[in-house]
């Protein structure tokens, strides 16, 4: 056994020092790419007398071989110095992050973004710093909220800056602080999220005291404004490893102070039977929709979206679970009250208007499908499923299908197969009708000529009334939809004109 550990530890540490050289590789290539840019920057500061380090994020995403066109850089040079050394050189300046030490510049297509050394201080009360300018490149990186990101390059001389191993981190994906993390965290709580993020943005693996620390002071999180937890959740869920990001949020209690609904679906099992909870469940729903998402749309940027969707799809299971007689459990409704859960949840994170109503419609609808069987929608069902999705309709198939997650195999591949069949007969449908556009065969023009009507509430309702003739029975020829008008014009006791609807004789006979 002692040996088999000692193999196991060697073929670590192996494998560590094998993605340090790549990582050195990569930072050398990334920072020759970004060179031109960076060594005009570094010359003119050198020539004011100042010195200029590639600083942070960019660092590490140079090392991890992914440098961006967006470079961040530390100096010691103060604010107006920053802006007077960059003016006459860059294409566009902008101070809108002065107050905190931050000139912008632009050049040549790449975003630089110079910050003198800072040496904040925090009231640890909110999350705000009290401004201060530091004198040195140490100092500055010590306040920064992770090794990984405290890491510098001196650009004039290529001088590698890393007082807190964040090379070595980097090489093994392991996620500390510079300081305690009970100092950092009580500095800036949102650090705690970020960690989750960088779990799934990057694959890290927090270290030990990281998420005890992360643990004990989650409710920290309460300082912190809506908008920026959203920014956080929405970075982590868009990552290549969410579900991680998400279980380290849960495990941690984070998740209670930013999606509670999210921990609640442990509570709650799953009327298959088939898994732990629905929560795990839902992780799987998860991971099965960015599958879907990235096999079918390899190039497209992650869908948000259809990810909040798959995570939060079944969050009304544990408001409306139900014991049955005979030990079996139901949670009818659950997505209709899934639906309002998550409105309300990400209306509260500040989710723009069309994210919120996207997401909530889909989780509206996920579970319609099972009213399908084995094709025994008519095709007014199927008109009705497609109109309700409207444009969520490709986000709508690969929920679905994501949502599939019985271990029965023979079940899976059935429930499969009607889904495909219910695609065919969209498809079908859609080439004998305009689905994309249902609308009445008459238009509201037509419906107040024809019932002798003017601009108002009577028109709509005869307008709604005819569409739902479309969606039951198809198109309709022109005459029997004037036909259905007027019968339902009857109905609601309008006195329609005496007039038939036919264009008039031309020889005015």
């Amino acid at each position: 056994m002692g040996s088999q550990t000692t193999v196991n530890e060697r073929n670590s540490e192996a494998s560590a020092a094998r993605r340090l050289t790549e990582a050195k590789r990569n930072a050398v290539a990334e920072l020759l790419r970004v060179s031109p840019i960076a060594d005009e920057l570094a010359t003119r500061f050198a020539d004011a007398g100042h010195r200029l380090y590639l600083v942070g994020g960019s660092v590490r995403d140079a090392l991890l071989g992914r440098l961006s066109t967006d470079l961040d850089f530390t100096t010691d040079a103060r604010p107006e110095q920053i802006q007077r050394i960059v003016s006459g050189w860059a294409d566009a300046v902008w101070d809108t992050g002065i107050e905190f030490g931050t000139v912008g510049a632009a050049k040549h297509g790449t975003t630089c973004e110079i910050t003198t050394f800072r040496a904040d201080t925090y009231d640890r009360v909110g999350r705000n710093p009290e401004v201060a300018f530091g004198d040195d490149i140490e100092g500055d990186l010590v306040r920064r909220d992770f090794t990984v990101n405290a890491m510098a390059v001196e650009v004039s001389t290529k001088t590698f800056v890393d007082p807190h191993d964040g090379l070595e981190a980097l090489a093994r994906r392991a996620l500390d602080t510079p300081a305690t993390p009970e100092e950092s965290f009580a500095d800036d709580p949102l650090r705690m999220l970020r960690a989750a993020r960088f779990v799934s943005q990057l694959g890290f693996e927090p270290a030990p005291r990281v998420v005890k620390a992360m643990t004990d002071m989650a409710g920290e999180l309460r300082r912190i404004t809506p908008e920026r937890v959203q920014t956080e959740l929405s970075k982590l869920i868009v990552g290549p490893h969410p579900r991680k990001g998400i279980e380290l949020m849960v495990d941690t209690g984070l998740a209670e102070y930013v999606l509670p609904e999210v921990p609640g679906m442990r509570l709650a099992i799953d009327e298959h039977h088939q898994h732990k909870d629905v929560y795990q469940h839902s992780l799987t729903v998860l991971e099965q929709a960015i599958d879907l998402e990235t096999n079918h749309e390899p190039r497209l940027e992650p869908d948000l979206v259809l990810r909040l969707a798959a995570l939060l799809h079944d969050i009304g299971k544990p408001a409306t679970r139900r014991f049955e007689p005979g030990g079996g459990v139901s949670f009818h409704h659950h997505e209709v009250v899934g639906a309002k859960m998550v409105r309300k949840r990400l209306r509260a994170l500040r989710y723009p208007k069309d994210v919120v109503n996207d997401v909530s419609q889909l989780v509206f609808l996920h579970l319609r499908f099972h009213g399908y069987g084995k094709g025994e929608w008519t095709d007014s069902a199927v008109r009705r499923y497609v109109t309700d999705a409207g444009e969520l309709l490709p986000k709508l198939h690969k929920l679905v299908r994501a949502d599939c997650t019985t271990r029965n195999k023979r079940k899976a591949a059935a429930l499969q197969r009607s889904y495909d069949d219910l695609e065919a007969r969209i498809a079908r449908i859609a080439e004998e009708e305009d689905l994309a556009r249902v609308r009445p065969d008459l238009d509201g023009n037509e419906i107040m000529r024809i019932l002798g009507l003017k601009p108002g509430p009577l028109v709509g309702q005869a307008w709604k009334h005819l569409k739902e003739l479309r969606l039951d029975r198809g198109p309709l020829d022109h005459d029997e939809a004037v036909a259905e008008l007027r019968r339902w014009a009857a109905e609601q006791g309008i006195d329609v004109p005496d007039t038939t609807d036919r264009p008039a004789d031309p020889s005015g006979e």
